[in-house]
C-alpha cells in the first residue's frame, strides 16, 4: 500500500520561486532570527569548522546568511557524501520533508565523526491561532476541515526523532515569537511572502467560497485579537542540537555499574525496602 504523501512538491517550489521574486521582496526575518540563533550558539561550540553545509529551502538566501558554507536544496534524498562535513546545518525546512528522520539520518551519515548537526525547526505551536480560525471557519461553512497549514512537530517528538536519526547527545529546546499584524488578511499575505503557503498534497483543490477566509478573520479577530485591534500570530523555532557518534564522547554507564552509593553522596540513612521507616529524631 503507497504511503499518502504530505507535500505537493511542485506546489511548494512554486510558492518560494513566487515569494523570492515578489515586488516587495521576500519576507526573510525568521530566516535571519534562525541564522542569528545558529551564529550565537556556535560562538559557545569551542570548535572551528572547516566544511559546513547548510540544507535549506532558500540557499541563495543562506548564501547570504553562511557565505562560508557550502548550500544544497531541501530535496527528499540530500546531495550529500558520506563522512564529507563537520558542521552540518538544517534550517526552517523539516515541516516539508516526507521522512524527518530520514532527512536526519542523512544528515547524521554525511558528518564526519563527532561532527556537530544545527537544525532549527517550526514547532507546533507556529500559527495555532491561524489554525484555530480556520479550524472554526471551515467547520462553520464548509461542514468540514480540510488540511491548510503543514504539520509541525512538538519538541519532545523532534528531540525524539533526533535519538532515532542516531545522533549522539541530542538537545532540543524552544524559542516562542508572537508578531502582530493589522488584520489576519495581513499575515496571510505575509505567510505567501515566506514561501509558506498551503502545499499539502491533501489540500483542499476545489475553489474556496470568499465567505470562508472573511469567516476565519472575523473569529482569528474575535479570539486573537490585541487591544490596540491587532492581531498577534505565533512562531515557535525548535533548535536541535546533536553529534556525529565518535568513542571520545561522554558515555552513559551501565545499569549496576556505580562505584558509589547516592546516600554516601548525600550523607542520609539508607533504610531498606523491607526495613520499617526510623521515626524522625527530635531534640
Amino acid at each position: 500500500m503507497t504511503q499518502p504523501r504530505l507535500t505537493d512538491r511542485a506546489a511548494l517550489m512554486h510558492a518560494r520561486q513566487r515569494a523570492q521574486a515578489g515586488a516587495g521582496g521576500m519576507a526573510d526575518f525568521l530566516h535571519r532570527l534562525a541564522a542569528d540563533e545558529i551564529h550565537e550558539r556556535l560562538q559557545l561550540v569551542n570548535r572551528k569548522f572547516t566544511d559546513p553545509v547548510v540544507v535549506s529551502g532558500f540557499p541563495g538566501l543562506w548564501s547570504e546568511l553562511m557565505p562560508a558554507a557550502r548550500q544544497i536544496a531541501d530535496e527528499e534524498v540530500l546531495a550529500l557524501e558520506t563522512a564529507s562535513h563537520d558542521l552540518l546545518i538544517h534550517a526552517l525546512a523539516l515541516h516539508w520533508a516526507e521522512d524527518p528522520v530520514g532527512q536526519l539520518a542523512q544528515a547524521r551519515l554525511a558528518l564526519r565523526p563527532d561532527g556537530l548537526f544545527l537544525g532549527v525547526a517550526f514547532g507546533g505551536e507556529t500559527l495555532c491561532e491561524l489554525r484555530d480560525a480556520l479550524a472554526r471557519a471551515e467547520a462553520e461553512v464548509l461542514g468540514g476541515l480540510s488540511p491548510r497549514v503543514a504539520p509541525m512537530g512538538e519538541i519532545r517528538d523532534l528531540g525524539g526523532l533526533m535519538q532515532r536519526a542516531g545522533f549522539a547527545l541530542p538537545v532540543a529546546d524552544s524559542l516562542s515569537l508572537t508578531v502582530t499584524y493589522e488584520t489576519p488578511f495581513h499575515l496571510m499575505r505575509e505567510l505567501r511572502a515566506m514561501g509558506e503557503g498551503n502545499a499539502l498534497a491533501a489540500r483542499h483543490r476545489a475553489p474556496v467560497p470568499r465567505r470562508l477566509f472573511a469567516r476565519a478573520a472575523e473569529e482569528y479577530a474575535r479570539a486573537h485579537s490585541l487591544p490596540d485591534g491587532r492581531i498577534r500570530a505565533t512562531f515557535e523555532l525548535i533548535v536541535l542540537t546533536g553529534w556525529a557518534p565518535d568513542a571520545s564522547q561522554p558515555q552513559p554507564l551501565r545499569p549496576g555499574s556505580a562505584t558509589a552509593r547516592l546516600a554516601d553522596a548525600l550523607g542520609a540513612v539508607e533504610i531498606g525496602l523491607d526495613e520499617p521507616a526510623r521515626p524522625d529524631e527530635r531534640d
